[in-house]
């Protein structure tokens, strides 16, 4: 009898101790007295850190470089490679009334990015003026004067085309060059660049804030680059996820290896003014001046105006920065000029 008094109180001091473990682990209740009615609060655990470009909260540190890649967009390049874990990616017509990515890659490491296309003076800003390491295949006679003189940190596939770069049979040049996040890191430590500094950050509204988002109906944004449609834009919102989907040209907008779609938490069109510069349809964009924008999120759109803040496009309002909704963000840049590409409409179904 006693051996059995023993186990018995052994198991009750077992079963006590797992129900204590449990409780530790718990939310710590904190119980504060309103007149006489007693409301319990829960303490969330809040994140140590967070991603500077889309305002995520990470439990290990993100003081680590974004890199900045050329994507073509040219129907033979989609759909593409690596996009869906872009940050940021800023789309703007580069020749004709094709649209060119830079797409910017910091909390999330895709495996392959590409088609990697030819670097634009304009790009080499955006990039810049996020500190990113600029990633290209060609360039134009005003980019390859910045690179020559080392204005940013960059690898071209002019040189490294075959070693970095590697080349796809399944599509012809020039949308055809791959380069992996590893041969990125690879190049960067074969030219000696830092891979520690951070972009400078964004604000970002809190997941409560978010659902509080005001404006006009925006369930869908369209953006019109081309008569023809062939570099058309358009953003349908997915109400079940809280993030909108993208499409080109009226094909959704996936990765090529994996299927996964772009799914984005905001869209900021921008108006800038652009000038044709030379017979082959390239263009001077003023990104330094400011203008009118729109800022889509969470199904609503609100007009605003944009900043150039240290390099950062950034919404204004009333003086102050628009804050993001944390995650994803694309960038369109659309010309404010008349007679040229860059239609926008929303719609409210």
């Amino acid at each position: 009898m006693k051996k059995w008094a023993v186990a018995v109180a052994a198991i009750a001091l077992l079963f006590s101790g797992c129900s204590n473990k449990e409780k530790a682990n718990e939310p710590v209740k904190k119980e504060k007295v309103v007149g006489k009615v007693v409301e319990k609060e829960v303490e969330k655990p809040e994140f140590p850190y967070y991603f500077p470009l889309t305002g995520v909260g990470s439990q290990t540190s993100t003081e680590e470089r974004a890199i900045a890649v050329m994507v073509n967009n040219h129907p033979k390049a989609r759909p593409q490679s690596g996009l869906y874990k872009a940050d940021i990616v800023y789309e703007v017509l580069a020749e004709g009334d094709i649209t060119r990515f830079l797409a910017v890659f910091q909390s999330e490491k895709p495996e392959n990015i590409g088609p990697v296309r030819s670097a634009r003076d304009y790009y080499i800003e955006l990039a810049k003026g996020l500190g990113a390491l600029y990633v290209a295949h060609g360039y134009s006679p005003e980019a390859k004067e910045m690179l020559d003189s080392n204005y940013i940190d960059n690898i071209n596939g002019m040189v490294y085309d075959g070693t970095l770069f590697k080349r796809s049979s399944a599509r012809k040049a020039p949308h055809n060059s791959y380069i992996t996040y590893e041969n990125v890191l690879k190049g960067a430590e074969q030219k000696k660049y830092s891979m520690e500094k951070s972009p400078p950050r964004f604000t970002f509204l809190t997941a409560e804030e978010s659902k509080k988002i005001a404006g006009n109906e925006a369930k869908s944004v369209s953006i019109t680059y081309s008569a023809d449609g062939i570099s058309n834009s358009k953003y349908q919102f997915d109400a079940a996820q809280g993030k909108y989907t993208r499409f080109s040209s009226g094909e959704q907008t996936v990765d090529l290896e994996t299927g996964e779609p772009i799914l984005l938490d905001n869209i900021f069109i921008i108006e800038a003014v652009h000038k044709l510069v030379d017979s082959y349809g390239r263009r001077d964009i003023d990104l330094q001046s400011g203008g009118k924008g729109y800022l889509v999120q969470m199904g609503k759109v609100n007009e605003v105006n944009w900043e150039n803040k240290n390099g950062r496009i950034v919404p204004i309002k009333d003086g102050e920065e628009v804050k993001l909704v944390q995650g994803r963000t694309w960038v369109n840049v659309v010309p404010t000029n008349p007679g040229l590409q860059g239609s926008v409409s929303f719609n409210v179904e």
